[in-house]
């Protein structure tokens, strides 16, 4: 009994020991400020005075405080279960009165009255104030917001520290007639409190990736008047890269204003877990890159590009760590994958389809419309089915004539066949025909008998049959007795093969297929969105250059590539695979490729990647200049925000929507410094002030 005695005894004084460490690792006497006088549970007021305040050497708006009844000079017998040992975090928002502040101000401008003019005197001097009255007017009140309250736990998991550090984001109770000492936390407390990680949070990365690697991305920065003297200069904020994976990712900010800083970092921090991770972890990564900065060597980062980061992992070679694709040749970069498909293939009609239905998409014109609806899918009876597998063949062959009509370069050895596909008697019909245009018909008949015709031999050809049966009385006559005739009843001419003829109506309508000519190559046989997805899967950073190139283009080749990555990953999800592969998306100039603030449609690629990429392991990281070009939906499914300089109440006020931006509207919206960012991750649970660091390839990200 005495050995357990002994046992209990000494597991309690080593609480009592850890819970004074903690005392006097948050609170220092020399950092005291003042007094709480006032609080509820959402605000709280503090009264300080100038000396103390010039003694921690000023106290910043959006800065933080530590109120506490607990006394740092005398804790060597607290109980960490007591309701006082805590440390409630309040963040100053603005000054608010005391009841003596007329009678202050009264006095203040009396005395200024009496110096007026008088360069070497100052109302404050002590030949123009008695010390008594100056001490007394050196008091002022501040306002403040609660963010939350640090306590402390029993923490079964660590044998040499039994207690661990709580935080939780609100007060549980408040005495209003009881009054908490206010300090501002030094550097070694300030450090303690931003970078604080949830204990469960920590052990489910852990158990998840194998690690939780923190990354320094920045010190903390209260304001854009950034003096030295606030002791707070060199205090490292960390993130968590485990924070961006499944997660959404949020960074928004004015041109030049650190956006693409923080994203290399943040894709650097990343990369790096293959390194530092106690098992190696890989995660796939892709930037759409549309200023070709993450791809490119470029004075801005001294030359060093992001797609160098291979070189900080030991004998890595680059093509197993880094690829950049883009759909034109770059002269510094012979390695870089062209991003093209050969539209002609059999294998790629249906995605070669797709790219040309997003270059129309913005054109409503009727024919258009109705092109857009066709499918190149292979019929699931084409094998078994002769009319079907006819009526398919058709098809591709008035497309592939639509290509070649179009400008699309033909590759060598494309078979061309026309047996079968085309009714003899209608042919005869065209031959026949008593219309202006007879010789035209008699032309294409000629086309259509041939073997192996040219494609642009059938374009000329396709083109007078979609006169011939939209104007001709002898196609009426040869229609009315195919369907008599044919078992199925159905027309010559189906709906998918009018609809694809209907191009040919206007001059205009092979000239805007022609658009998605750069994303065409007659000597590729591979789909670039496959070759990515590969790469991702290997645990590569991709990097696909689109400073080159119609923009719609690019576009629409990163809707592929997010449509590949989802249905991909959603396939294993659904197969119950449990190794589904970890990938992490960037989106540079958001607005140019998300839907815009005010598109509502639920089913578009990146919405859903949005809404559901986390359960398929996407994670999205997306930088636009304004937050309301967002689709909202995206935008409430956002973990981790990265915020620096917006210049209107319109963007400020959407932000502060979110989180607590609001307490950082002003400051927001007024400062415009180059990496001044407010920054809020999912292990961080509050927004914190950061000055982020410049990107350098070779620096250490865990120093």
């Amino acid at each position: 009994m005495d050995l357990e005695n002994s046992i209990a005894t000494n597991i309690s004084d080593n609480k009592k020991i850890e819970t004074s460490a903690w005392i006097k690792r948050l609170l220092q006497p020399t950092q005291i400020v003042g007094d709480l006088y006032s609080i509820n549970y959402d605000y709280a007021k503090v009264i300080i005075h100038d000396t103390y305040r010039h003694q921690v050497g000023g106290i910043p708006s959006l800065s933080f405080l530590i109120a506490s009844r607990l006394d740092p000079n005398n804790c060597n017998d607290v109980d960490y279960k007591d309701e006082d040992t805590s440390f409630i975090l309040l963040r100053v928002m603005d000054s608010t009165t005391l009841p003596q502040d007329v009678e202050a101000e009264r006095i203040r401008v009396e005395t200024a009255q009496r110096v007026s003019g008088k360069t070497e005197t100052n109302w404050d001097d002590s030949s123009t104030m008695d010390y008594k009255t100056r001490n007394l007017l050196s008091f002022a009140g501040l306002q403040c917001r609660i963010i939350g309250t640090f306590f402390l736990d029993e923490d079964n998991t660590n044998s040499e520290s039994p207690l661990q550090l709580r935080f939780g984001s609100d007060i549980s109770n408040y005495y209003p007639n009881r009054g908490l000492k206010v300090y501002k936390p030094n550097g070694e407390a300030l450090k303690w409190i931003i970078n604080y990680i949830d204990p469960y949070t920590k052990q489910a990365n852990i158990e998840k990736y194998g690690s939780n690697n923190e990354v320094k991305i920045g010190h903390v920065r209260y304001a854009s008047t950034n003096r030295k003297y606030q002791q707070i200069d060199d205090v490292p904020v960390y993130i968590y890269p485990a924070d961006l994976l499944s997660q959404k990712t949020a960074l928004f900010g004015m041109t030049r204003t650190g956006k693409s800083n923080t994203t290399k970092i943040i894709a650097k921090s990343v990369f790096e877990l293959r390194k530092h991770s106690e098992k190696t972890l890989r995660i796939g990564q892709i930037i759409f890159d549309p200023n070709g900065e993450y791809a490119n060597e470029n004075v801005q980062d001294n030359n060093s590009a992001l797609k160098n980061v291979y070189q900080l992992i030991p004998n890595a070679k680059k093509e197993n760590e880094v690829v950049t694709y883009g759909i034109t040749k770059h002269p510094n970069d012979p390695d870089r994958k062209m991003m093209l498909l050969n539209f002609y293939l059999d294998e790629n009609l249906s995605i070669g389809k797709d790219i040309i239905n997003n270059v129309l998409a913005s054109d409503t014109s009727k024919y258009i419309s109705n092109f857009v609806q066709v499918n190149f899918d292979k019929p699931s009876d084409y094998e078994s089915n002769k009319s079907a597998k006819v009526r398919y063949d058709r098809k591709v062959l008035a497309y592939r004539a639509i290509l070649a009509k179009a400008g699309f370069p033909m590759p060598q050895g494309l078979p061309i066949y026309t047996k079968g596909l085309f009714n003899p008697k209608l042919l005869d019909a065209m031959e026949k025909s008593q219309s202006d245009n007879s010789t035209e018909y008699m032309q294409a008949a000629k086309f259509f008998r041939m073997e192996h015709p040219s494609l642009n031999q059938l374009a000329i050809a396709f083109e007078s049959l979609n006169k011939f049966i939209g104007e001709n009385k002898e196609y009426k006559d040869f229609e009315a007795n195919y369907i008599k005739t044919s078992s199925s009843g159905n027309s010559w001419a189906d709906d998918d093969l009018k609809k694809t003829l209907g191009i040919f109506e206007r001059q205009n309508g092979t000239r805007q297929i022609g658009k998605a000519i750069p994303q065409h190559s007659s000597d590729t046989s591979t789909d670039y969105a496959d070759d990515i997805y590969n790469d991702l899967v290997a645990g590569k950073l991709v990097i696909v250059d689109q400073s080159c190139g119609d923009p719609e283009l690019n576009k629409s080749s990163a809707y592929r590539i997010i449509t590949k990555i989802f249905k991909n990953n959603q396939q294993e999800f659904i197969n119950g695979n449990e190794n589904i592969p970890e990938i992490l998306v960037y989106i540079e100039e958001a607005h140019n490729i998300l839907p815009a603030g005010n598109d509502l449609d639920m089913s578009d690629m990146w919405v859903r990647t949005a809404k559901e990429g986390a359960k398929y392991r996407i994670g999205m990281v997306y930088a636009t200049q304004e937050v309301s070009s967002i689709q909202k939906n995206i935008l409430k499914n956002t973990s981790n925000w990265f915020i620096s300089h917006l210049n209107n109440t319109d963007e400020t006020k959407e932000l502060c929507k979110y989180y607590d931006f609001a307490d950082f509207e002003p400051s927001i919206r007024r400062a415009q410094d180059k990496g001044f960012l407010r920054v809020k991750t999912l292990s961080n649970l509050f927004v914190i002030p950061v000055q982020v660091d410049k990107f350098d390839l070779n620096s250490d990200l865990n120093k």
